[in-house]
């Protein structure tokens, strides 16, 4: 009886890939995976398994995500094993609870593997605990990028008032607007502010500003990026540890 495994990749660090990823990985006869997840998991596959890209990226779609459900679906009626490898966790803005319940409908079984999510081990590669005794006793990750066909925006600005940490992803575009919004409730114009291209890889690179000057600092910076917004941001300067000078 086939199964899949809805597996979190990790944030593109493949030494943060879970043990438990790493043996399903192994065991796959298909590994349908997408743009963010580091490409050099997939020599980790045995000899034979088949390989899917359904890569997404800003206005650039491989495949919708409906058309992506009936591909793993179709591949779950071929083979025993299959994973659907996602960038950092399936369930953080992964798209992984359709893709089940697509599967449930259809009565097909499956697993969710955890994989450890952008949202906080980019800021940690970047020296930013998302919470910090004294500085910040919550976070709260947000989607920086809402579908384009809802009505009218499902962020509650106003709730963020009284957030200590915000972790936007995907939000990259959006950058400068969100900062307008942010300003807009009451938060400072110098509130601190780092945006984090390519976090946990070789090519992480790190900006620093204010909700006023971050979006022009920014420009140019490659994605996938990472918005964190709160007064943990000032820690980088003492803890920053894995980009080179």
């Amino acid at each position: 009886m086939s199964k899949v495994y809805l597996t979190g990749a990790g944030p593109g660090d493949i030494e943060l890939l879970t043990l438990k990823a790493l043996r399903v990985i192994q065991d796959a006869d298909v590994i349908i995976y997408d743009r963010l997840a580091n490409p050099d998991i997939l020599e980790k596959a045995k000899s034979g398994c088949e390989f899917v890209y359904v890569g997404k990226e800003d206005g650039r779609h491989i495949l919708p995500q409906d058309e992506i459900n009936e591909v793993i679906y179709e591949n779950a009626l071929k083979y025993e094993t299959v994973v659907r490898l996602k960038g950092g966790d399936p369930f953080v803005f992964g798209r992984g609870g359709e893709e089940a319940l697509y599967l449930k409908q259809r009565e097909v079984e499956f697993e969710i593997i955890p994989g450890i999510t952008s949202s906080i081990s980019v800021p940690a590669y970047a020296g930013i605990p998302v919470t910090h005794r004294g500085v910040a006793v919550s976070f709260r990750v947000v989607t920086g990028h809402e579908a384009p066909n809802k009505p009218a925006s499902q962020i509650p600005w106003n709730d963020f008032k009284s957030d200590d940490t915000l972790v936007f992803l995907m939000g990259l575009s959006k950058l400068s607007l969100i900062c307008e919004k942010l300003i807009e409730i009451g938060k400072p114009s110098n509130f601190p502010v780092a945006v984090i291209s390519r976090g946990t890889t070789p090519e992480q690179k790190v900006v620093v500003g204010t909700l006023e000057t971050i979006a022009n600092k920014a420009k140019g910076l490659p994605t996938p990026a990472l918005i964190v917004v709160g007064k943990v941001v000032e820690l980088r300067e003492q803890l920053k540890w894995f980009e080179k000078e």
